[in-house]
């Protein structure tokens, strides 16, 4: 242990994610020509209403505090957003917004969970839930669904991991970092298993929901089981969808009390988001939503590519994706054959020294033998990748 450091947060990794994505760009500054496929941003730029929005509002002088848990106006148009996509119905003290959806993650387990609770976790998962458990001292524990079931749970899974101090089951779909979407009759098979067990809270994380790459269109778990409303936190942002990862804005809803609690965190640790954001944020949930259309069909162009490329690939194996801009692909065969390579984060290191591209291994989530690969960027970036990856393992 290290002096002066709590015990809890020396239980806590650096996320993975972030990490792979500073490497790539201190590479690039030293001149590497380094193609990053481990960020989860969008290579977009943030439609021109919204950031005209958000001008206005500086020009406006609307650069002080704000509520702790967003602006009234913003809270109104994520309340007509849910009830819009999602047929979901709010009121105003059932909304939180707060500086992007991870800290709602984070505020929300800090608001429920005690210690020892159980936090019942889908593998492959986000790299962060696990660690922001473990901060509200809790105890991860997580269900592996691999490439053989499609990256999701059974019913049967979810019952037998769950005991006496099962708190909080952790839902995201679509997933980071697969791709994969829970259909209807998965969600409902899922709600029926948890209608049996009223203590523990549902976090719906659908920070995904729009990036589909298949005509089945989004379904949340409170669609084929409203009665789960009571203990269901519905966990989403305009980070993705809107490419507005800088501008910081995630928004939660679920019981009044939780958001209660969840403000509460808030209130002492960041208090309001950014001002000018919300503004934006409300922008994008208000305006015209045609301009997601060429950023989505750019992504199933890519996906279709990125996928075909891989398992072209000698050992490669990679199933399509339902939804977000991830791919998953297994290379346990390539590790398997390859001299000095042992485990996934050995050859997402050698694929970032030997073919400069910067990808993140499986096993940040949960999942050895796999890498992450975000086609957020664009075709020309993602043909050069390809043809690194494909010649370094060959």
């Amino acid at each position: 242990m290290e002096p002066h450091i709590s015990n809890r947060i020396q239980k806590v990794k650096p996320s993975a994610t972030l990490a792979i994505s500073a490497a790539a760009k201190q590479m690039r500054a030293e001149g590497r020509d380094v193609i990053g496929l481990g960020a989860g941003e969008p290579d977009f730029d943030t439609p021109d209403h919204i950031k005209a929005a958000a001008i206005k509002a500086i020009q406006d002088g609307f650069t002080k505090y704000t509520a702790v848990d967003g602006i009234p106006s913003l809270k109104e148009a994520v309340i007509d957003k849910f009830k819009r996509d999602n047929q979901l119905h709010y009121n105003a003290d059932q909304v939180i917004v707060a500086n992007g959806g991870k800290q709602n993650i984070y505020n929300m387990m800090q608001a429920v969970l005690n210690p020892k609770d159980e936090v019942i976790i889908p593998a492959p998962y986000w790299v962060s839930y696990p660690d922001m458990a473990v901060l509200a001292d809790a105890v991860p524990v997580f269900l592996r669904a691999g490439l053989e079931q499609s990256f999701k749970i059974t019913p049967q899974q979810l019952e037998s991991a769950i005991t006496a101090q099962t708190r909080m089951f952790i839902l995201n779909s679509p997933s980071n970092p697969t791709g994969a979407s829970y259909r209807r009759e998965e969600l409902l098979a899922l709600a029926k298993v948890l209608d049996n067990h009223p203590n523990i809270l549902i976090a719906s994380d659908d920070i995904y929901e729009h990036i589909q790459l298949t005509d089945t269109p989004f379904c949340h778990i409170l669609n084929v089981a409203p009665q789960l409303a009571d203990r269901t936190i519905v966990l989403n942002g305009v980070s993705k969808v809107y490419s507005m990862t800088g501008w910081r804005i995630g928004y939660a809803a679920g019981p009044a009390h939780i958001i209660k609690a969840m403000k509460k965190v808030q209130s002492q640790s960041t208090s309001n988001p950014c001002s000018i954001s919300q503004v934006a944020a409300e922008a994008a949930l208000r305006g015209d939503q045609s301009c997601l259309n060429e950023m989505i069909a750019a992504f199933r162009q890519r996906h279709l590519y990125v996928v075909a490329a891989l398992n072209a690939m000698p050992d490669v194996s990679c199933l399509p994706s339902q939804g977000a801009f991830y791919s998953f692909p297994d290379f346990r065969e390539v590790i398997k054959r390859m001299p000095d390579i042992d485990n996934d984060t050995e050859l997402a290191d050698y694929l970032l020294k030997v073919a400069n591209v910067a990808l993140v291994p499986g096993s940040a989530f949960g999942q050895s033998g796999y890498l992450r690969i975000s086609f957020a960027t664009g075709m020309e970036n993602l043909e050069k990748a390809m043809e690194r990856i494909a010649g370094a393992i060959r």
